[in-house]
């Protein structure tokens, strides 16, 4: 029997950083030495307090279904930290908590997006969001950047973009893959250009907000331009920050009736996130905050080294980030001197000869490109470089 798919879900690729990681736990498995630098899961123990916390919810008996849009004290804490940390205030009318900041997304455009929508995607963009406005059966509008514009999409690539089915910019900052990050100066141009389209929101995915070393404070578009905040949704967790990756808790923040709709697709789908997961997130955003810089500080550590080591690499050039713990390196000359066809197979060759996995850019809408994570330690990094210099020797 010929089983038939649905066309949606013909036109979606899997996630090249989940399938890459899958193929480094596979050759490890095999008893193959990987370094794998693929992931974006911090290598930190979630911090000590918060685990104290999911232990005595689970001794108190928090271990029922809780409210679609998450536990009071949780969406309490949410808005105390958009308060105290980025000037927004909210109503637990306007926050929705969900299995990560990925479902989040997922469900603001399930609410919001219609066939033929746009939906307009700077590249390099996070894997999954051409496939999830794809799903929601919208159009991704593909921005490309170059180097030259640190990857960062400009007003008048902005403007330019707008079309009357444009529904929707996802906006990333800083951004995973590069690292990159928009100056207050330069969200302040880009809210002057959606101002006068009051029909398009913004998904401001803030995930990668507490890894931040760039010299201006971490700003939300809605703090730079306030007039923007009616139809800005705010997506952010604790995954990143409080090294809770497994804990998959993520939220919104937005106008109460987009809320609404967001919560309606989340209670069709997967209803509430974890209780335990959500006790533990309140105690993290709430309680002491000093174990999220201490994590930054390494973070920066890692990125001071590694950047210009691959900088130095033959064939390679690559700019220092400003958050995030990734750096995203040009390899297009490495690629024509082992007379590779394209990242994909540059990724492949420093798999299979360096045992070193890296995510190709193409899986971000950059060809050329590798995506370079440094959430392990500064010795398994330098052991990486010196695998991949001898791998990008021809002679080798």
């Amino acid at each position: 029997m010929t089983i038939q798919l649905s066309k949606r879900v013909a036109q979606v690729k899997p996630s090249a950083t989940i399938a890459m990681s899958m193929k480094a736990a596979e050759l490890r498995a095999k008893g193959r030495d990987i370094i794998s630098l693929s992931m974006g899961e911090p290598d930190f123990d979630t911090p000590e307090h918060i685990r104290a916390a999911a232990i005595e919810a689970i001794n108190e008996g928090q271990t029922r279904y809780t409210a679609v849009d998450g536990i009071p004290a949780l969406k309490q804490a949410i808005i105390d930290k958009l308060a105290r940390d980025n000037n927004l205030a909210y109503e637990a009318s306007q926050i929705l908590v969900s299995n990560g900041a990925k479902q989040a997304i997922y469900n603001l455009l399930q609410a919001t997006i219609d066939p033929g929508n746009e939906v307009i995607v700077p590249a390099p963009y996070w894997v999954s969001y051409p496939d999830m406005v794809r799903l929601a059966d919208g159009q991704p509008v593909i921005l490309k950047t170059t180097p030259d514009s640190n990857y960062l999409i400009s007003p008048t690539q902005l403007a330019a973009s707008i079309t009357d089915q444009t529904r929707m910019l996802m906006l990333n900052s800083p951004s995973n893959p590069t690292g990159q990050a928009y100056s207050l100066q330069q969200l302040a141009e880009l809210g002057e250009v959606l101002l006068e389209h009051p029909r398009i929101l913004i998904c401001s995915d803030d995930i990668y907000e507490h890894i931040w070393w760039a010299d201006e404070p971490f700003a939300s578009i809605a703090e730079v331009v306030p007039a923007l905040k009616d139809r800005l949704v705010v997506i952010n967790g604790v995954s990143k920050g409080y090294a809770m990756t497994g804990w998959r808790i993520g939220y919104a923040a937005g106008p109460a009736a987009v809320i609404k709709e967001m919560r309606k697709v989340q209670g069709q789908s997967t209803s509430n996130p974890c209780s335990i997961s959500q006790a533990a997130a309140v105690a993290a955003l709430a309680g002491d905050q000093s174990c999220v810089a201490e994590m930054c500080v390494a973070f920066r550590e890692r990125h001071d080294w590694l950047q210009p080591a691959l900088d130095a690499l033959p064939g390679v050039s690559c700019s220092p980030g400003k958050g995030a713990f990734y750096l995203f390196a040009d390899f297009s000359g490495a690629i024509r001197t082992l007379g590779l066809d394209d990242d994909l197979g540059l990724a492949e060759h420093l798999l299979e000869h360096a045992g070193v996995a890296s995510v190709p850019g193409t899986a971000f809408g950059a060809p050329g490109h590798l995506r370079l994570s440094f959430a392990c330690g500064l010795d398994t990094l330098k052991a990486a470089v010196e695998r991949i210099e001898k791998a990008l020797d021809p002679q080798a």
